[in-house]
């Protein structure tokens, strides 16, 4: 039976994935989008910039996936299926904790990096407030403006009219 290929899947943009790309998607973490708002894209240019903070973010990335897990499955599965050492397991234990160590450390870093974003969209937002705000304003002053105007020409229409009566009389008097 046919397949309908005229709609194809949105997550592989129309080309047909392998099992090594599957596999790869669902282990390997996925790189970040690209930002659209123009202050985290100025704050992701920035931190390309520095070598220490593309390896942090790679590092945090990597321990933030399921590949991670994985290889942590894998290891300690190892070390102790193969007997690298006995029961306690204590340098496997030392090792473990200067991992956790480290990763806490970029755990922090992190989170770090999330409140600089958070900053930078809240500088953004509130110039954007404070822009709003003036032009609120400027609209304020212009629509009393148009009110004040709207105002004296409704008088002058007043002062300047004459009724209909008398102008009816005056032009039958002119006859």
């Amino acid at each position: 039976m046919p397949q309908n290929t005229a709609a194809p899947d949105a997550t592989t943009n129309g080309h047909h994935s392998t099992l090594a790309d599957r596999l790869r998607r669902g282990v390997l973490p996925l790189p970040a989008p690209r930002p659209l708002n123009p202050a985290l894209l100025k704050d992701a240019e920035q931190r390309a910039e520095n070598a220490q903070n593309r390896i942090a973010d790679r590092i945090t990335a990597f321990s933030g996936s399921m590949a991670f897990v994985y290889l942590h499955i894998i290891w300690f599965a190892s070390w102790i299926g193969f007997g690298v050492e006995k029961y306690p397991f204590g340098l496997l234990t030392m090792i473990v904790s200067l991992e956790a160590i480290f990763l806490s450390t970029f755990v922090m870093i992190s989170q770090n990096r999330a409140d600089v974003k958070r900053q930078a969209l809240a500088d953004e937002e509130w110039k954007t407030v404070q822009e709003e705000d003036k032009q609120n304003q400027e609209l304020l002053d212009l629509s009393k403006q148009i009110l004040d105007l709207t105002k004296e020409v409704h008088a002058y229409s007043r002062t300047t009219s004459v009724p209909a009566s008398s102008l009816s009389t005056s032009s039958d008097g002119a006859k």
